[in-house]
C-alpha cells in the first residue's frame, strides 16, 4: 500500500503546470465573472526545448467564482519546439506530461505524450477524464524530433 501511495506522489511531482497566458471573455454573467477560454503554456518536464499551449472552456459566474463549477469538456492543444531539444532522460513510451482540475473533485483536464518511435515524433493527447466515464472530447499535435533519436525506455 505505501509503494501506491509513493507512486502517486512521485507522478504528481512530475506532472507539468501550466501558467496562464491569456484569456477572452465568451458570455457576460451579471454576478461573478464572465465566462471565458483561458489560453495557459508548459513546458514538457521531461524534454527540454518543447513547449505546449492549451486553450480551454472555464465557467463563471457564482459557481466559477467559488471554483466549483464545471468547466466544458472544450480544449485544443499545440505544442512547439521552442529550443534545442534535449532529452532530460530516457522516456516511456506513454507518459501524462500534464493535468489540471476542471471540476471541484471529479474531472481534469490530461495531456499525455506518446513517443512515436517509427517517425521519430513526440505527439501529445490532450482529454479529460470523469469519474463514471471518460470525455471522447480530444485534440492532439505533433513535434517532430529532426536531429537526434528520441531516447525511449
Amino acid at each position: 500500500m505505501k509503494q501506491y501511495i509513493l507512486a502517486g506522489l512521485v507522478m504528481v511531482t512530475t506532472v507539468a503546470g501550466a501558467e496562464e497566458i491569456g484569456s477572452v471573455d465568451t458570455a457576460f454573467k451579471l454576478l461573478g465573472p464572465d465566462h471565458k477560454v483561458v489560453v495557459e503554456a508548459f513546458d514538457d518536464p521531461s524534454v527540454e526545448g518543447v513547449a505546449c499551449y492549451i486553450s480551454r472552456a472555464k465557467s463563471g459566474g457564482i459557481k466559477g467564482a467559488l471554483g466549483i463549477a464545471k468547466d466544458p469538456s472544450r480544449f485544443s492543444v499545440a505544442c512547439r519546439q521552442i529550443a534545442a531539444i534535449k532529452f532530460l532522460k530516457p522516456l516511456p513510451k506513454q507518459e501524462e506530461v500534464f493535468r489540471e482540475g476542471a471540476s471541484l473533485v471529479f474531472k481534469h483536464v490530461r495531456v499525455v505524450r506518446i513517443v512515436d518511435a517509427k517517425r521519430n515524433a513526440l505527439t501529445y493527447l490532450t482529454y479529460s477524464d470523469k469519474l463514471i466515464d471518460g470525455s471522447p472530447d480530444n485534440a492532439i499535435t505533433a513535434v517532430a524530433v529532426m536531429d537526434q533519436k528520441i531516447p525511449v525506455r
